[in-house]
């Protein structure tokens, strides 16, 4: 019994394969597609698109210098943000409170590969460093 059907299989496919080349090649050859779809995507899609345009900050990684909370912790954190912005003057640093702690970060990496390159750098001079997952800025585009 198994093997009828195979054979029947095995004798009518060869027969309705080239109907069915045919009939998706007539489509193709017309070169038009048609795209049905509810309003309310399209809909989605600019929103979607008006959402981002807002956007000023991507998930990304930074360099965290600093950390402290306590008596005189802001005083030290603006030490340590004055400090990296004179030897590293091109490079972004953030200075941020967060209760009860300041930090100070650096850099806007988009990969956490770039921010290990820069870290390299810096390692001999801040050894206490460490990258962290952050929103950084989004890059220029010129």
């Amino acid at each position: 019994m198994k093997n009828l059907v195979l054979y029947g299989f095995l004798l009518f496919f060869p027969l309705i394969l080239p109907g069915l080349i045919l009939a998706q090649h007539a489509d193709s050859v017309s070169g038009k597609t048609e795209i049905i779809q509810d309003a309310r995507v399209d809909m989605l899609v600019s929103k979607h698109i008006q959402i981002n345009q807002t956007l000023k900050t991507m998930d990304g990684f930074r360099i965290q210098l600093f950390s402290d909370s306590g008596n005189n912790s802001k005083t030290k954190a603006q030490a340590a943000h004055d400090e990296f912005m004179a030897r590293y003057p091109s490079m972004g640093v953030y200075l941020t409170f967060k209760s009860p702690n300041y930090k100070v970060r650096i850099g806007d990496f988009r990969t956490k590969l770039d921010a290990q390159r820069f870290l390299n750098e810096i390692a001999s001079d801040y050894s206490n460093a460490f990258i962290i997952t952050d929103q950084i800025n989004l890059p220029k585009i010129y």
